[in-house]
């Protein structure tokens, strides 16, 4: 009797390998950042604080660490600056009794903008790309530097990008735990600096972005109603605080408004403005003032107050400058510094800026754009507007110089391994015209170096 044959068994499928949870590579340029900032705060030079610096520490150590009022935010009566990093340098301060365990933790944690950054990159580029503008963030000098400083910088950079990171973690995952952790993040970074208010509605929005129909699904709504939800759930007890407090609805702080006239008044310098605000009682009435009087200046500058704006605003924010400089040599931080060392500085902290700009600006017109890098565009289109409208200098652009980074890694990259989009037609009339307007935008600022002034004999 013939043998019946077994019914053939279908074959077990290969386990997938998973993709492992820590990123070893970023993981080492995280450590590597850190190293570095380690460095610099055991052989920075001994500066006094500058600029905003005694503000931020006069409010941790004295306005939050008065004995009978404490933490307690309705016993507090700042509302001009976001809470948040007060609030950090007086629980460090409480904590260690020293200014030192700040910058130590700050440095800490700046060190993390490398892996969000690095994932960012890598969502909307490729993993050479993103571990490239990982290496950026890591070693460029002005992140160093403000990470041993006293600014609110370091921390809301950590906050917005990690927002973003989740953001895209969001959309790729169809999660809507990501989506609400973004919202968070988002949160506290208005929390840290309030313009991040304005920029979290754009992530909402991109995760709404029709995939197939003109409709957004029910579950990309979901998501967007969660980053929107955690946005408020962090930054609603700190209005509500303001409402208490001064009987007035303050989402944030009143540095806007200030900000807002400083910027479109053409007839009052700053100190001008603060001696006018100065002589109105309360913080309330100031801001309600300051934004009239921007307002109304906007208002008698029309039809041409953009073009206006443009004119003045872009090149402070592109600048070939850096906040070190006008701390060092600007606010002389340090004392008087010798023509040879203020060369040096310009050299070691504005050449990676304008080494970084040409790679960005030819990315702009070669690389391959997916729905990340179109998110990462957005934020920065927003984000310099803002400036522009408002008030920009070269410390208000860091937030968003990590796009920067990006692009320019992705250029790079696309360079030695191919996959650019060919430098020809509309693309290479697009890279002309940003070529254009980089110049005008950066001319205004080069006499202010003494290395342009060596350069043309100044």
């Amino acid at each position: 009797m013939p043998e019946i044959p077994e019914p053939l068994q279908p074959a077990s499928p290969e386990p997938t390998p998973k993709a492992p949870r820590i990123d070893h590579a970023l993981l080492l340029l995280t450590l590597a950042a850190f190293v570095v900032r380690a460095l610099y705060l055991l052989l920075e030079p001994h500066c006094g604080p500058t600029g905003d610096e005694p503000s931020w520490i006069a409010l941790g150590i004295h306005e939050l660490g008065r004995p009978r009022r404490g933490l307690d935010p309705l016993r507090v009566k700042f509302v001009f600056y976001p809470p948040l990093y007060p609030y950090f340098i007086a629980v460090l301060y409480r904590m260690f009794g020293t200014l030192a365990a700040v910058q130590w933790v700050q440095a800490a944690i700046g060190s993390l903008l490398v892996p969000a950054v690095g994932r960012v990159g890598i969502a909307a580029f490729g993993r050479r790309a993103g571990l490239l503008a990982g290496a950026f963030v890591a070693l460029y000098p002005d992140l160093i530097w403000f990470s041993g400083r006293f600014w609110s910088e370091t921390l809301f950079m950590v906050f917005l990008w990690w927002a973003v990171e989740r953001t895209l973690k969001a959309d790729a995952s169809r999660s809507t735990r990501a989506a609400a952790v973004a919202g968070l993040l988002f949160g506290l970074a208005v929390l840290t600096r309030e313009l991040a208010l304005y920029l979290a509605p754009i992530a909402a929005l991109w995760l709404l972005r029709p995939a197939v129909s003109w409709r957004p699904s029910p579950h990309a709504l979901r998501r967007a109603a969660a980053l929107l939800l955690g946005l408020v759930v962090v930054v609603a007890p700190w209005t509500l605080r303001n409402a208490i407090v001064f009987k007035a609805f303050i989402p944030v702080s009143t540095m806007g408004g200030l900000n807002l006239w400083q910027g479109n008044t053409l007839t009052l310098n700053h100190l001008q403005i603060y001696e006018i605000t100065d002589q109105i009682e309360g913080p309330v009435a100031q801001d309600r003032y300051c934004r009239r009087m921007a307002w109304e200046s906007i208002r008698d500058r029309q039809p041409l107050w953009i073009f206006e704006k443009l004119r003045s605003q872009m090149p402070e924010f592109w600048k070939a400058g850096s906040e070190i400089v006008d701390q060092m040599v600007g606010r002389k931080a340090c004392g008087p510094l010798p023509a040879r060392t203020r060369i040096l500085l310009e050299i070691v902290t504005v050449g990676p800026w304008l080494l970084l700009l040409g790679p960005f600006l030819l990315g702009l017109a070669r690389v391959r754009w997916n729905a990340a890098g179109a998110l990462l565009v957005a934020l920065l289109a927003a984000y310099n507007l803002a400036h522009v409208v408002a008030l920009a200098t070269t410390r208000y652009r860091l937030p968003v110089v990590p796009v920067v980074f990006m692009v320019a890694a992705a250029l790079l990259v696309g360079l030695r391994q191919g996959g650019l989009h060919p430098l020809r037609g509309w693309r290479l009339a697009f890279f002309v015209a940003l070529c254009v307007v980089a110049v005008f935008t950066l001319a205004p600022g080069l006499p202010e170096l003494d290395v342009w002034q060596q350069l043309v004999g100044g």
